[in-house]
């Protein structure tokens, strides 16, 4: 009895471990800055996402001077004391600078005009007219940062830095420049100087509950563990309504100091002043398996640098290196023709429906063709595969191909005869974007939307073309189906909410069988682009299985990482790049969001690039074995590189049902 008592012990430390070390995967306001969404990692523990709190600074709350004295009211008090109070106020507020008082009118209708642009999302209109209020009265603080803010917004880093440094140097005694330049740092993880930035702001404004909670991070972010907490017991001592979220750092600063009783204070202020936050019920159990464990926590603190399985496989968590991820690539035999496809995750009422175009997906299936009254006859089955691929000299890609410039190896014998070859440009394009909305790339959500959608609008670019939008995390949820339509598919994109877990490997699987059921009666192009941290926590299905059914439904896959940390290949990383290049397509790794909208720029021109090939095989036999595809290509004595996928599984001889 007392082994089985101390092996439920072990299993309880074991979801708390797991439970507790991703506390801080939360929701803030929508107010959150575009410079907020940023993710850390908490050496000596599992690890972990947030966001930055909102401040009075973020967006472009601080420069509204619409609402504020600035809107020319200094210009109109005649009473010099009043006028004085006034400006004084405004000062240690620390709303404005003080240069600000004396900007001319002129200068602040440019400023209110482009607050009124920039509160519209209209930041590229914006910038002329911060220039001109800074060009009108060169020492107007806050429309350096404004312009600043801006310049973050259309993904300009080097030069919203200068203008934050501007305005730093114009006056050292404005505690927003270098909150500013704290936050862009700790965007870019320089975390070091993040700290020394917002030290600075901390001392100009010692009782700024946001400029401290976003110190706390920062200190979080160069393990300093003690002053996290220090930090978090200065911003309690406060009044601080609506950033309880210190306190979850405070909390994952307490378990990398194995201080556990800190730990549960943290969490206890965290429910007792966010109680409704998403994430409270996760926090209350987590907290009652760490008091109800504490004696065996003491005692077997190591145990939270373990990838722990939460008992509750409802609640199940992952982080990018666990056990599970790791189990998933090695059932991937570097022979493929070692495994075979069973049903690849398709669906059982659509088993005899799907391959019955003339594009079927290359696992030379007996198919079914329907008609106009719903019934459906017997269709000889046509032994031919169909592949994309894109072709690449250094980079660049090379679109002027002919068919006599490429060479195909099938279980490596040239085919019996080629039936087909043409650019992808010329096929309709059926697109499916897939994006991960658990509660693990919560962070830059917002901005990710923003680039998907200006992605969507420009690569589907004919009427022939279809695309639909999915989000996922428990399971695949459409947002948007099957339209031509891009305003339609920007406002599926932007009806994705995040939170909850993730099933990767089940969302993918369901986005290659919706493409490939789409009854469509010419040859299309098929490609799924997913937006993920390459995590799986929930899939029924497996990684094995996903990537079969690429192959089944002659899917090409395009991962887009949404980690945002330069460092070591994760396993999730090795996930995105199996769930990718398996199918032909490419794994994408832009790492922060100063390169995401040109990530998707990059996959608009390799998508729209690829070539597409149609051959019956030689010496076929439906017998179910793995058959190799090596493509090559050359021209004018020059070779290219060729991605395409390596293979699929011949079809096995079935009799009609």
């Amino acid at each position: 009895m007392r082994s089985v008592q101390h092996a439920n012990h072990r299993s309880s430390l074991a979801s708390s471990a797991a439970g507790i070390a991703c506390l801080v995967a939360f929701l803030l306001s929508s107010e959150t800055s575009s410079l907020a969404q940023i993710t850390f990692v908490n050496s000596g523990v599992a690890g972990f996402e947030n966001q930055l709190p909102a401040t009075p600074d973020s967006a472009f709350a601080q420069i509204d001077f619409a609402t504020m004295y600035l809107d020319q009211q200094n210009k109109r008090v005649k009473d010099k004391e009043e006028r004085e109070r006034r400006n004084k106020e405004l000062i240690d507020s620390g709303v404005v600078s003080a240069l600000d008082l004396d900007a001319p009118n002129h200068a602040i209708d440019e400023f209110n005009r482009a607050t009124t642009l920039l509160k519209a999302q209209k930041s590229r209109d914006a910038i002329p007219c911060l220039q001109k209020a800074i060009a009108a009265y060169p020492k107007f603080v806050s429309a350096h940062i404004g312009l600043g803010l801006a310049y973050v917004d259309q993904e300009d880093i080097g030069r919203a830095k200068s203008e934050f440094e501007t305005a730093a140097s114009l006056d050292n005694t404005f505690a927003g420049s270098f909150l500013n330049l704290g936050k862009l740092a700790f965007s870019v993880k320089d975390f070091a100087t993040a700290q020394s930035d917002l030290e600075k702001a901390a001392s100009l404004r010692p009782k700024d509950p946001a400029i401290l909670s976003v110190l706390a991070y920062a200190q979080n972010g160069n393990h300093e563990y003690l002053e996290v907490l220090e930090t978090a017991h200065r911003v309690h001592a406060l009044e601080h309504k609506g950033m309880a979220n210190v306190h979850y750092v405070g909390a994952a600063a307490a378990l990398a100091l194995k201080d556990f009783d800190a730990a549960e204070r943290e969490l206890n202020f965290f429910l007792s002043e966010d109680p409704t936050n998403a994430f409270a019920p996760t926090a209350r159990r987590d907290l009652a398996i760490l008091v109800h464990n504490k004696e065996v926590l003491s005692a077997n603190a190591g145990s939270l640098q373990q990838a722990a399985t939460v008992s509750d496989s409802r609640t199940v968590r992952t982080f990018p290196n666990t056990e599970r991820l790791k189990a998933q690539l090695a059932s991937l035999d570097n022979d493929p023709s070692s495994t075979t496809c069973d049903d690849c995750g398709r669906p059982e009422a659509d088993a005899t429906v799907v391959a019955a175009r003339s594009d079927a997906p290359s696992d030379l299936s007996p198919t079914l063709a329907g008609n106009v009254g719903g019934t459906w006859t017997f269709r000889k089955s046509v032994d031919q595969v169909a592949l994309f691929f894109a072709v690449s000299s250094h980079g660049h890609m090379v679109n002027d191909l002919e068919a006599s410039d490429i060479q195909i190896l099938d279980d490596n014998k040239p085919p019996e005869k080629m039936l087909a070859f043409a650019p992808q440009s010329k096929l309709p394009l059926r697109l499916a974007l897939l994006v991960d909305t658990s509660g693990s790339v919560h962070d830059r959500f917002s901005f990710e939307k923003h680039a998907a959608t200006k992605f969507v609008q420009k690569v589907l670019s004919s009427a022939s073309d279809l695309g639909f939008v999915a989000g996922f995390s428990i399971e695949p949820a459409v947002t948007q189906d099957f339209t031509s339509n891009q305003d339609e598919l920007g406002k599926g994109i932007e009806k994705l909410e995040n939170g909850g877990g993730t099933a990767l490997f089940d969302a993918v699987s369901f986005a290659c069988w919706k493409l490939a059921e789409y009854p469509d009666g010419d040859r299309v192009a098929r490609v799924l682009v997913v937006l993920s941290d390459g995590e799986d926590n929930s899939s029924h299905s497996t990684l094995r299985q996903a990537i079969q059914a690429e192959e089944k439904t002659g899917v090409t896959v395009y991962t887009i990482s949404t980690r945002e940390d330069i460092g070591d290949k994760t396993d999730a990383d090795k996930v995105l790049e199996a769930l990718a290049e398996r199918s032909g397509g490419e794994a994408m790794f832009p790492h922060d969001t100063q390169t995401v909208g040109g990530t998707f720029d990059k996959l608009r021109d390799l998508i729209r690039s690829r070539y597409f090939v149609a051959y019956k095989p030689a010496d076929f036999e439906p017998n179910g074995s793995y058959r190799t595809i090596r493509v090559t290509a050359g021209k004018n004595g020059r070779r290219f590189q060729v991605r395409a996928r390596g293979g699929y599984h011949a079809r096995l001889e079935t009799s009609p049902r």
